[in-house]
């Protein structure tokens, strides 16, 4: 039985199959709608920053095909097959989304799914419809990252915008030609994988004229007794039918500079022209003293990119707050036309869109989408800095009991449940702040270094062995389960491997591995009266455990 994912959900590919050799389907439909199915080979900053690794119907194939594009086969609208030990290390993740080609939107689309293939078997797969989206025109479906290692996260994020949207979101530009080249159509069935499941109840349809047989790729012959899909029309020329070109934003280095407009020439007499250059009949003379300035129809040159702007002629005013010569207050020198202004200085400031449920802005501010996974948030009070949609906050309370031992162990979390569709954007005093993803596994935490968690965690106060100086050193927070836990630090914390001789200061510990052993070691005899307050720089706590056990330690004493 194949593994059944939600929107949100995330696994290990190695949890699905032991297989780097996987096939991807989609199948996507809606009455009188086109759609088109891609897959973006993005970096680690999520941005297509090699357009070879855009596999689309104009592109079936990256550079050593470890990704291509098979064609509609099996039942599914499209199909890929992807080869992830033949992925090249810059590569970090690998995007398949579905646009709409032409009018329409996602709310219209029926019951459909992506799923993963495994060695003729399925494991995985993802399932949508269309109450899931409004006015949408894409969707970015499911998600292949490396973290670590491989894995896979349903995704299902609506995307207003088609493809050309889409393609900019991700760092890419559409440019179309004046005379664009007919798309070139993947052959079906060719390079189609052996473990593909035949089609379920697919028309049969004539066979195709005989060609001449290839070597099939290792492990993906077309099965015995499959029926091959019939092939599919010419397509009605589209936006989409143009190459696309993928480039950066700015502007391209490297090119030819044009030289700088002549300086003008002293009063009463005519411009010099540079030598061994000819006159320049139109470039108009500045306008001296008593002269008329140029008529409107034969505007002066502008400076080329990166040279600065003429200075006045003889008789003329610089712009008020401007020294002769100097560039324009307010633009760097050099900068392109349009690189200047409030929307190009908050560029860098952007949100991030990414189809995740949590997401760092940055490394003091993080979103979570409520509307992924489908699982409430619980958050420290006072945390949240903004947010949009319908999101209703209550307090969570931990109950009479819950409180005296809250207070007896200064693990007590006064925290805020957060409901409903929408994203919640959290902060706290400007800490640094850290995801932790648990997949079943435990970590233990102190209550002071929690932002938020999902709900789904389990937690619990758990007491640390030994004797000690009495208060929150004794004690810290267990979290253990499937989620998602954000932890703050005071600057930025340091990961340290656990050894029979590691010791940390109490205060300046922030977590650790719940598999490690841990005693409170005192260098020194501490009296009856000591307190809380006190430096607690003579009352350390040691680590034992395994290899593979784990502390993380911050720059700074509570």
């Amino acid at each position: 039985m194949p593994r059944e994912f939600q929107r949100g959900h995330k696994a290990r590919i190695s949890d699905l199959t032991a297989g780097t050799d996987l096939y991807v389907g989609v199948q996507i439909s809606a009455p009188g709608l086109t759609f088109d199915i891609s897959c973006f080979g993005l970096d680690a900053d999520e941005r297509l920053s090699d357009d070879r690794y855009f596999v689309f119907f104009n592109q079936p194939k990256s550079p050593e095909e470890s990704i291509q594009l098979l064609g509609a086969q099996a039942g599914d609208t499209e199909s890929f097959r992807v080869t992830l030990d033949r992925i090249p290390p810059q590569i970090h993740k690998l995007s398949f989304t579905a646009t709409l080609d032409g009018a329409g939107q996602m709310s219209q689309i029926g019951p459909g799914y992506l799923r993963i293939v495994a060695g003729g078997e399925e494991v995985a797969r993802y399932a949508f419809n269309g109450s899931e989206f409004s006015s949408e025109r894409a969707v970015m479906l499911g998600d292949f990252y490396l973290k670590d290692v491989w894995r896979f996260a349903a995704v299902g994020q609506g995307f207003d915008g088609g493809l050309d949207a889409l393609l900019k979101n991700f760092g890419g530009e559409v440019a179309e030609e004046e005379a664009p080249a007919a798309p070139q159509q993947p052959q079906t069935g060719a390079g189609a994988p052996g473990f593909a499941p035949p089609a379920f109840g697919a028309p049969s349809a004539p066979a195709p004229a005989p060609a001449q047989p290839q070597p099939a790729a290792q492990g993906f012959a077309p099965p015995p007794g499959a029926t091959p899909p019939p092939a599919p029309p010419a397509p009605a020329p589209s936006v989409h039918a143009a190459p696309t070109i993928v480039a950066p934003l700015a502007p391209p280095g490297g090119g030819q500079v044009p030289p700088p407009a002549p300086a003008p020439a002293p009063y009463g007499q005519p411009p010099q022209q540079p030598y061994g250059q000819g006159p320049a009949p139109t470039a108009p003379m500045p306008p001296g003293y008593g002269q008329q300035p140029p008529a409107p129809h034969a505007p002066q040159a502008p400076p080329g990119y990166g040279q600065p702007p003429q200075p006045p002629g003889y008789g003329q005013q610089s712009p008020f707050g401007q020294v002769p010569g100097q560039q324009t207050y307010g633009v760097p020198q050099g900068a392109p036309q349009g690189g200047a202004g409030v929307t190009a200085a908050l560029q860098q400031f952007k949100e991030t869109p990414t189809g995740q449920r949590w997401t760092q802005q940055n490394k003091k501010l993080i979103r979570v989408d409520l509307g992924m996974g489908g699982q409430p948030v619980l958050a420290r009070q006072g945390s949240m800095v903004l947010y949009q949609g319908k999101v209703d906050f209550s307090y969570k309370g931990a109950g009479f009991a819950g409180r005296i031992v809250g207070n007896a162990t200064g693990q007590e979390m006064q925290l805020m449940r957060c409901t409903g569709q929408g994203q919640v954007f959290l902060a706290d005093n400007s800490t640094h702040l850290h995801p932790v993803e648990l997949q079943g596994d435990a970590i233990c935490v102190s209550a002071e270094n929690v932002l938020a968690f999902d709900e789904s965690l389990q937690y619990e106060v758990r007491r640390i062995e030994g004797h000690g100086i009495p208060g929150g050193a004794l004690f810290t927070m267990q979290f253990q389960g499937t989620g998602t836990i954000v932890v703050k630090t005071h600057g930025t914390p340091v990961v340290l491997p656990v050894t029979p001789t590691t010791f940390a200061d109490c205060n300046a510990v922030v977590a650790w591995s719940a598999a490690s052993q841990v005693v409170v070691s005192s260098q020194v005899r501490m009296r009856r009266n000591a307190y809380p307050g006190d430096t607690g720089e003579s009352v350390n706590l040691q680590f034992r455990g395994a290899p593979g056990n784990f502390i993380v330690v911050q720059p700074y004493e509570v």
